[in-house]
């Protein structure tokens, strides 16, 4: 799920769901950042921090949220694109990491929807983040995801 490219230190983590609902339904609820709540895990307590109005190009949305026990960090992003209802890309403009850029893809199939995610990040620290922290980042998003996978199918597959 997470690779690993040398050359320019980043690392690119993809998911991939299947979902019963059609684009209209799927545009709803992935453009709508207070959903974001709903599929992140309660142990991170995540806390949106705008209005989390409908999604447009140019948002700035700012979080709360405790990626390990007893460490909470303020992320903040900028919807990078969007294009209505086939995907939307959000991007770290302050946070954790030193890159993070989300693209979100919907695509239609013929009972549903793909929701696919790529996830482009690089850790701070350089060498000494990659050598610390690579392996722990690695498993807390591939958690994450996964949660993530269950929520939605708990939410759309009834």
């Amino acid at each position: 799920m997470i690779s690993y490219n040398s050359d320019n230190k980043t690392y690119t983590l993809k998911a991939k769901q299947k979902l019963p609902i059609s684009m209209t339904k799927s545009w709803n609820f992935f453009s709508t950042p207070k959903n974001l709540s709903k599929i992140t895990p309660s142990h991170m307590n995540f806390k949106i921090l705008t209005d989390f109005g409908k999604m447009y190009e140019g948002q700035i949305i700012k979080y709360k949220v405790s990626p390990f026990p007893f460490f909470r960090v303020g992320w903040t992003t900028k919807i990078t694109s969007v294009e209505k209802p086939f995907s939307f890309t959000d991007k770290q403009t302050s946070g954790p990491f030193r890159l993070w850029e989300h693209e979100h893809i919907f695509e239609e199939s013929k009972d549903g929807i793909y929701a696919y995610d790529i996830v482009n990040y690089k850790l701070p620290l350089g060498f000494i983040g990659r050598l610390f922290g690579g392996q722990i980042i690695k498993w807390q998003l591939n958690r994450i995801f996964e949660y993530r996978k269950k929520m939605l199918n708990k939410i759309f597959i009834k």
